[in-house]
């Protein structure tokens, strides 16, 4: 929990929004508070079962409050048997009807709900409706439109962000009595899954795209093997230009804009929301086959690569034309470089304009070459093609960058190569949980050079005691607005390349040793 109060801080200082801790909020979830909870004895095994559906007088362990539990607290008692096609990471939900809807609203990071039986859309409405079986009985006045079950959700991955989840669109769910001699229409009907999400909030980020789409989607959905349907709402075009490769090895099926495709689509069922685990990762504990983020980064590795052999293919295109003679193998890209250079380590500068930039970039690439690295200095941007960059990244021995949402690139730097994070003033929390954490864990070498003060630029406007140079955290204990406006928003960073030659060092010495050996056992 501590993580997600430094989290708000950071993004919008709002420190007490999220006080209570991770066991009070799930017994929250229960309709118990944690004082009235906290109290209470722990009851007998015999009466465990009886007590919980009665009320929440008892506590767990804390460690055993997992979803497992809620699983065991929240049941519908009508249908134990779970379908071979249901593993949605929802144990909650693993026992349900058909015609019924089962939200986990445990997590803090988003609500997920789970639709079964006769389930159709209605754009206009803004709702997704599934029809519970006539032979269901339920006590209703007028059982024919009887609304058995209501749900509200917004389908998207920052439920604890008021700010940005009051721009996200919501969709109702409604589950009703399927009324007698009435058939609904479907326009179009499917016989696999849906999975509903939003691709509004902070899209237009790449550390957003991945962290609060792509990774949540793949999380929520590659146990279905491709057999999914996609409904998004809040639906940009630029979006699916940018991740159709990624997408096209999510689903075999094309994506549906919820609110601009006015048909009716009809499913059996249907995921509301999207799983998240943390920050630019994935629990493989939780995971069917225990995926990792390395089995996600396989998934880029498959999606990028026939648009890179493609790219290949037009310069071998382009240096026959120039060269006028026979066609070129396959092979020919590595002849056609310096020799001497294809045992050099590869090291790629992200270049930032604005702030956060290396202002002594050059000396930079001249040092690193000097110490001898082949450097390549990648200046990405919005419309820059996500095919490229991973060509230039994934082909990388050591990753360089300063701190901010490109960084997210990592991702696509092999396992087992370097990932050097330049931590401007300000940012040693921000640098460390977005970007270092997940790094390790896709199992990068990961190095953040934390900068002196008299590396910064804040330490031309500053006296030498301000606290912006000698306390970054008691200015970012002020709120984020802070934070932006003085450590991202007006701060370059002059490298002390004494300094920061002892961790390239580090980085070609491990790199060179490592390319030799595959060399030589290439060679044998």
């Amino acid at each position: 929990m501590v993580h997600h109060q430094r989290y708000h801080q950071w993004r919008k200082g709002d420190a007490h929004a999220y006080e209570e801790d991770e066991e009070s909020h799930g017994l929250a979830a229960l309709g118990c508070g944690s004082s009235a909870c906290s109290k209470r004895k722990r009851p007998k095994l015999f009466y465990l079962l009886v007590i919980s559906l009665l009320s929440c007088s008892f506590v767990l362990a804390p460690q055993l409050l997992t979803s497992s539990t809620f699983s065991l607290l929240y049941t519908f008692g009508l249908d134990s048997e779970q379908p071979a096609d249901i593993d949605f990471n929802a144990p909650l939900c693993s026992s349900m009807p058909r015609g019924t809807i089962c939200c986990d609203r445990s997590s803090i990071r988003s609500d997920v709900c789970l639709m079964k039986g006769d389930i159709r859309t209605d754009a206009v409405s803004s709702s997704v409706f599934v029809y519970t079986p006539r032979n269901i009985s339920i006590s209703s006045k007028n059982d024919e439109e009887a609304e058995i079950q209501h749900e509200k959700i917004k389908p998207y991955t920052r439920k604890w962000e008021t700010s940005v989840m009051d721009t996200i669109d919501e969709l109702k769910l409604v589950a009703k009595k399927e009324a007698a001699g009435f058939a609904h229409k479907c326009d179009v009907s499917y016989d696999v899954p849906a999975v509903f999400f939003s691709t509004g909030g902070y899209t237009g980020n790449v550390y957003h795209e991945f962290n609060d789409g792509i990774l949540p989607l793949y999380i929520t959905s590659q146990h279905l093997n491709k057999k999914v349907v996609f409904v998004i709402l809040e639906y940009h075009n630029w979006w699916i230009m940018k991740y159709g490769d990624i997408l096209s090895h999510l689903t075999d099926y094309p994506p549906i804009d919820y609110s601009g495709d006015k048909r009716t689509h009809c499913f059996s069922v249907a995921i509301v929301g999207l799983r998240i685990h943390d920050e630019l990762t994935i629990d493989s504990s939780t995971m069917k086959g225990n995926k990792s983020i390395v089995d996600f980064r396989t998934v880029l590795d498959r999606a990028y690569w026939p648009r890179i052999r493609g790219l290949i293919q037009d310069e071998e295109r382009e240096m026959r034309m120039k060269m006028n003679g026979p066609s070129l193998s396959p092979s020919i890209e590595p002849q056609l470089r310096d020799q001497s250079q294809m045992k050099k380590p590869k090291l790629v500068i992200l270049s930032r304009n604005g702030s956060r930039a290396i202002l002594n970039e050059d000396a930079l690439v001249k040092l690193a070459e000097e110490i001898g690295f082949n450097v390549e200095v990648l200046r990405p941007r919005r419309t820059t093609e996500l095919a490229k960059i991973y060509r230039v990244l994934n082909s990388s021995d050591v990753m360089v960058g300063v701190h901010g949402a490109a960084m997210t690139h990592f991702l696509f730097v092999r396992p087992g190569c370097w990932f050097i994070q330049v931590v401007p003033l300000g940012t040693d929390w921000a640098a460390e949980t977005y970007y270092g954490e997940p790094a390790r864990k896709l199992g990068l070498k990961y190095i953040g050079y934390k900068i002196l003060p008299r590396e910064s630029t804040l330490y031309r406007e500053y006296d030498r005691k301000d606290p912006v140079l000698m306390d970054p955290e008691s200015v970012n204990q002020k709120g984020w607005e802070f934070t932006k406006k003085i450590y991202l928003d007006r701060q370059n960073v002059y490298l002390d390349l004494r300094r920061f030659r002892q961790r390239l060092v580090r980085a070609y010495d491990h790199s060179f040793r490592m390319i030799n050996r595959r060399a030589s056992i290439q060679s044998q």
